[in-house]
């Protein structure tokens, strides 16, 4: 039977040599959920966070076709270290699931160049601003398709204000770019960017992205990057990220 779990030793042990830090978040018992297949001797678990599912241990069909009561999410990500998992993911979800690659990035604290962050920041046309994520920003933000994810993973403000940060490009007072903490963990944070469809390709993500990286140095957190594609590569490469490895995902839909 699948249950929730805290982050023992135990339930840690199980993702031993995973560097994710949503995983860090689920284990730190910050921000999403473990589940597994025992509370006592566990095997099997899954972390879950917002739109990603991440799977250890032993391969457990139960535990991939698990959806959490309460859970209203119909788009899932899930991936795992054990090929195994994926043939599993594959039988459950069949044509639901697409199966596609993505990117990881070295975790290297002291990598970025903070003269060559600032110059991205100040590249920023005439015509936008760099704002810190306040009250209303973070509100406006959770009100529109494009920019949800900036915020969409914290409860309210206050837990925004208190584990989250970003930082919004606004064009005549409104946001249309940013790049916020998708989830958080005791020492950093895992990087979201989005841009309004008719605003990208103008260097905002860059700038929100560089002017992200800078504040978390200030506050002594790490910024943790995962690419989606290779646009998304190409940007970490530019703000000084290194390329770690390619790997497998799987994105459930009606999930």
């Amino acid at each position: 039977m699948i249950c929730e779990v805290k982050g023992t030793k135990e339930i840690a042990q199980l993702f031993n040599g995973w560097q994710e830090t949503m995983i860090t978040s689920c284990l730190q018992g910050m921000m999403g959920r473990l589940y597994a297949d025992s509370k006592q001797h566990p095997k099997s678990v899954m972390a879950m966070l917002g739109d990603f599912c991440f799977y250890a241990g032993a391969p457990n069909r139960e535990l991939v076709a698990y959806k959490p009561n309460g859970c209203e999410r119909e788009f899932m990500i899930m991936t795992a270290l054990l090929p195994e998992w994926f043939e599993l993911i594959e039988s459950v979800y069949r044509e639901r699931a697409k199966k596609v690659s993505r990117y990881a990035f070295k975790k290297e604290p002291d990598i970025f160049d903070r003269d060559k962050l600032s110059a991205l920041t100040a590249a920023i046309g005439a015509d936008y601003r760099l704002k810190m994520i306040d009250r209303e920003l973070f509100e406006c933000c959770g009100k529109q398709e494009w920019s949800r994810d900036l915020v969409a993973q914290y409860t309210d403000f206050e837990q925004y204000q208190r584990i989250g940060l970003g930082v919004v490009a606004l064009k005549d007072g409104q946001p249309v770019a940013g790049a916020s903490s998708y989830s958080s963990y005791r020492g950093g944070i895992e990087i979201e960017i989005d841009t309004k469809a008719e605003y990208r390709r103008q260097g905002l993500a860059a700038a929100c992205g560089a002017k992200l990286i800078l504040e978390c140095k200030k506050r002594g957190l790490y910024p943790s990057w995962d690419a989606q594609n290779l646009w998304s590569v190409a940007l970490a490469k530019k703000l000084g990220y290194r390329f770690d490895h390619e790997y497998t995902a799987y994105e459930i839909s009606g999930y």
